[in-house]
């Protein structure tokens, strides 16, 4: 009797902390709702999607949200592009090539990169990443897209390594002994059994990545810049959307006016987007998770 009362009510915390979690998620959603249908009552929808310049805190007023995710995309573009050679290449070394102990060591040391809080990334991209650039490109901003972009990717570099590893750890090892009785390679067996074998894993922890890196807001805002450019040149400054939250969120504008509700109508965009692509990895690794069982 007294087992089943305990299994009760870690029944009743695991069913609220469930709850507690859709509500907050409901809740969001309501907020973000709500409070951007006031925004567009008074800016038009086709402004804000195809409009091409941003200036809602300035005398000309302009709600075009275009420089805002050209920003965003443009250092998660860089982020990527960074993290995910670098993260698969670790996950492959690891998995195939690493000595046991090692990878017990060298894993969780990875896995601190996470750990670090953001702002300390962005005083890295800005004191240290930006003065690099500056030697390399003379005329790089001083906030620019490439310094945010590239310690953004570091930061994700754990996201795709330790998802990645785990997803070439599932694969059957009825698949890598069969690439070896045929004379592969370790390189062949894991370029080209392994990791198609692991895509499905592989590839979740990409866009698990890219919604990270689009939600990162202190990075941005410390390296990145809070000038809104419609540009695809990393060497100038930008401003995400999450960086315009920040700026907007100071207390400098008047509660409720509509420079205010900006930031729930940008805040809804930056939701959209992620949930797009969080429902995106949700449908792949449902998908393929018994391709290979």
């Amino acid at each position: 009797m007294e087992i089943r009362l305990k299994e009760k009510i870690i029944e009743g915390g695991l069913l609220f902390a469930s709850l507690l979690t859709i509500l907050t998620t409901i809740g969001i959603i309501w907020v973000l709702f709500t409070q951007s249908v006031g925004f567009f009552t008074e800016v038009s929808l086709w402004e804000f999607i195809t409009a091409t310049e941003w200036t809602p805190l300035f005398t000309k007023k302009s709600y075009g949200i275009l420089p805002l995710l050209a920003g965003t995309m443009l250092t998660t573009f860089i982020a990527i592009a960074v993290a995910l050679p670098l993260g698969v290449t670790i996950a492959i070394y690891l998995n195939e090539y690493a000595d046991k102990r090692f990878r017990a060591y060298i894993k969780p040391m990875l896995e601190i990169l996470a750990a670090v809080p953001t702002v300390v990334y962005g005083f890295f991209a800005l004191t240290i990443v930006t003065p690099f650039l500056k030697l390399l490109f003379p005329e790089v901003a001083s906030f620019n897209a490439l310094s945010a972009g590239l310690v953004m990717g570091i930061m994700i570099i754990p996201m795709i390594s330790s998802l990645s590893e785990d997803a070439l750890f599932a694969v059957p090892k009825s698949l890598r002994e069969g690439s070896y009785g045929l004379g592969a390679t370790r390189l062949q067996t894991a370029l080209r059994v392994l990791v198609p074998a692991a895509s499905s894993g592989i590839i979740v922890s990409i866009i698990l990545a890219i919604s990270r890196a689009i939600g990162e807001t202190m990075i941005v805002a410390i390296a990145a810049g809070q000038q809104p450019n419609l540009t695809i040149n990393p060497l100038e400054t930008v401003e995400t959307i999450t960086a315009y939250i920040v700026q907007v969120s100071l207390g400098d504008v008047p509660y409720a006016s509509i420079e205010y509700r900006t930031i729930f109508a940008v805040g809804l965009s930056l939701f959209i987007f992620t949930f797009i692509l969080n429902n995106i990895s949700f449908y792949i690794r449902k998908k393929f998770q018994n391709k290979y069982e």
